[in-house]
């Protein structure tokens, strides 16, 4: 068990968010997310997409973050309780989790660096479909991969874009990344392939002129790119924090039991 000192309290800006920061406001002394031992965050996914990105930033990922659900789905989050959060942080299971990195150089040469915790996504700009070839440590796998877009996904990211795409749950700690079409079109009957974390995968746009091509991690987009350079960035590393009954292993586990 830890015990964790210095709390900080961040909230999504919805309304319920926001009314569940003044309830736990009123139970204790906050402080700064600088000066934090460990991060309390209120909201939805994306808010825990949010907070965990602003860590890697400011921490460089350092900081647990035990976050509560005031959003929809709340996949990352632990229920949302006013009372016991003393008790909650002390019995809280850590997760520890590792970004990829994503390196994406735009056709007119720019070359932007951003991490991605769930998934880096390629989708098309336009209605021209796209045309990619895929690298797995530098050898060529596809030359040619016409479609809607593709996806790199961590286990933690797993089940949420990569899924709805039809691409595979990976266990957290299996070690592995999924890589995902949307949509293909040539080769149609390619549905993925599940990669060692330790691989390098390298996409290159085809005809980026006439197919433009955009690139996203997690949230953050840069369009127009030429190619785009994915991997797992091992030097910097997230904490999650979950109630035991809940934890981030057993949810994955059991996704892939629902209907």
């Amino acid at each position: 068990m830890t015990s964790f000192a210095r709390r900080a309290l961040l909230a999504s800006p919805t309304a319920p968010a926001r009314a569940a920061e003044a309830e736990l406001a009123e139970l204790g002394d906050w402080v700064s997310p600088d000066d934090a031992d460990v991060i309390v965050a209120l909201g939805g996914d994306g808010f825990m997409l949010q907070t965990l990105h602003a860590m890697l930033e400011r921490r460089g990922g350092v900081v647990p973050v035990f976050g509560m659900n005031l959003g929809t789905v709340g996949f990352l989050m632990n229920e949302w309780r006013h009372h016991g959060l003393d008790t909650r942080l002390e019995r809280a299971r850590p997760f520890q989790v590792s970004p990829l990195s994503m390196t994406a150089t735009t056709v007119d040469g720019r070359t932007h660096s951003m991490p991605a915790i769930n998934e880096v996504s390629l989708l098309r700009e336009t209605r021209q479909t796209a045309k990619l070839e895929v690298s797995v440590n530098d050898r060529i796998v596809m030359p040619e991969l016409a479609c809607d877009g593709i996806l790199v996904a961590t286990p933690a990211g797993s089940t949420a874009y990569n899924y709805s795409a039809q691409g595979p749950i990976l266990p957290l700690g299996s070690g592995m990344l999924a890589l995902t079409p949307i949509s293909a079109f040539r080769p149609r009957r390619w549905r993925g392939a599940i990669l060692p974390d330790r691989a390098q995968i390298v996409f290159r746009a085809l005809e980026a002129a006439k197919r433009p091509v955009s690139a996203v991690a997690d949230q953050r987009e840069v369009r127009e790119i030429a190619s785009v350079s994915v991997e797992v960035d091992r030097a910097r590393e997230l904490t999650l924090l979950f109630d035991p009954e809940h934890a981030l292993d057993d949810r994955i586990t059991m996704e892939q039991f629902v209907a």
